[in-house]
């Protein structure tokens, strides 16, 4: 909880420093990487920083702490940090890095608004910035703890023993530990790091969720080729060079969008390549022989661009009450009207007591997520997995 003294200064200047945070975070990001080369070669997803994405969600989460410290003084953001505590604890993140952090914040805050910040301006927002520090260091301490790995110790070498070719852009990779140890469990919708070492000597890390059930003895990530400017140089290089035999550098399952193992239920809703995490949680109820409710709903361009088409087919039919449900945006084949175009709800059956499992592009989940809340599905029981820097559903 914040001071009462911290908590009238906070109120006070965030109009100030949410107004000034876009032009804090560039000048923090260029300071701490001056002094420290090291994170955005080997740490920091350098095509986050191009195109800004990064920035943007470091300033959303301060300032959605701070507001939540001030309009809800007896209340943690718990559902704010642990995505940040579960994507820290997938990159190992460790706690002396947030006194890295810290000082060059402080020091990009004080170039930006200069004599503003006086030192009871400084001394408030340092309790701020260390109430969330150190909320999201006992998490991350938990986590690698429940994981059996010492703090910031995720990585592992594992072997491909297998390469699926899913469609033209996508490609699984099948894993298993190169030192034939034992396999980490994971819980359907979690994902693993994975770090290559690029050809200008960085060693650069991107987040793949897992696409297979939690049994079994080999881990698969299925990889999209990303184009654009930046390109996907990690994706692109998996695809380009990384074949059966070869070894790569991977991090232990986190992620705070898990299947529940209630048996209410369940809407899986995914676009593009968002239907990795989906995949997994559908073949988990399947293998299990689930008697839950299960929708499965998708979209995609075309039907030589759906990953996984085959195989959410043979799963959504081992299941005993289970419903799939896809739309083509530009079908190369006969299709019906009214599956054609983007994924319109309107004519599923949503049950009263679902819950809601979302991935794929943002304004695809924040399509399907503005539908569901239409049709009554409480905003607590709907829940998304982005594939980059979280900026909120609700974002412009």
């Amino acid at each position: 909880m914040l001071s009462e003294k911290s908590t009238a200064v906070v109120r006070a200047t965030l109009p100030a420093i949410g107004a000034a945070i876009g032009d804090i975070t560039p000048v923090f990001y260029r300071r701490m990487f001056a002094a420290h080369p090291e994170l955005p070669r080997d740490l920091f997803n350098r095509g986050n920083q191009a195109n800004g994405t990064q920035s943007r969600a470091l300033a959303g989460s301060i300032a959605v702490f701070a507001t939540m410290l001030l309009e809800h003084p007896d209340r943690r953001p718990d559902a704010l940090l642990a995505r940040i505590a579960h994507k820290h604890a997938a990159l190992g993140i460790t706690a002396d890095q947030y006194t890295i952090v810290h000082r060059h914040l402080f020091d990009a805050i004080a170039e930006v608004l200069g004599e503003a910040v006086t030192p009871e301006v400084a001394a408030a927002w340092d309790e701020v910035y260390w109430l969330m520090a150190g909320a999201l260091i006992a998490m991350e301490a938990r986590l690698y703890a429940a994981s059996g790995l010492g703090d910031g110790d995720v990585w592992r070498s594992w072997k491909v023993v297998g390469r699926l070719e899913e469609t033209a852009e996508v490609a699984t990779f099948m894993l298993r530990p190169a030192d034939d140890g034992p396999v980490p469990p994971f819980r359907p919708g979690q994902y693993v790091s994975v770090q290559v070492a690029l050809p200008d000597g960085a060693r650069q890390i991107r987040q793949y969720s897992l696409s297979c059930a939690p049994d079994g003895d080999d881990r698969w990530i299925s990889v999209k080729r990303v184009g654009g400017d930046p390109a996907g140089e990690v994706s692109n290089w998996l695809h380009e060079n990384v074949r059966e035999g070869d070894v790569l550098t991977v991090g232990a399952p986190f992620g705070d969008v898990a299947l529940d193992d209630g048996d209410g239920p369940v809407l899986l809703a995914s676009a593009g390549i968002g239907c990795t995490p989906m995949v997994s949680m559908l073949a988990h109820l399947a293998a299990t022989g689930s008697p839950r409710r299960t929708t499965v709903v998708h979209g995609d361009r075309t039907e030589s661009s759906h990953a996984f088409r085959e195989q959410m087919e043979l799963l959504t039919a081992k299941l005993p009450d289970a419903a799939l449900h896809v739309w083509y945006e530009r079908p190369e084949g006969e299709w019906p009207a009214e599956r054609t175009g983007l994924v319109d709800l309107s004519g599923v059956e949503i049950p009263e007591d679902v819950r809601a499992y979302l991935c794929g592009p943002v304004p695809f989940m924040r399509s399907v997520r503005t539908q569901l809340l239409e049709r009554g599905v409480p905003a607590s029981r709907i829940h998304y997995e982005s594939f980059g820097p979280d900026l909120g559903l609700d974002a412009d």
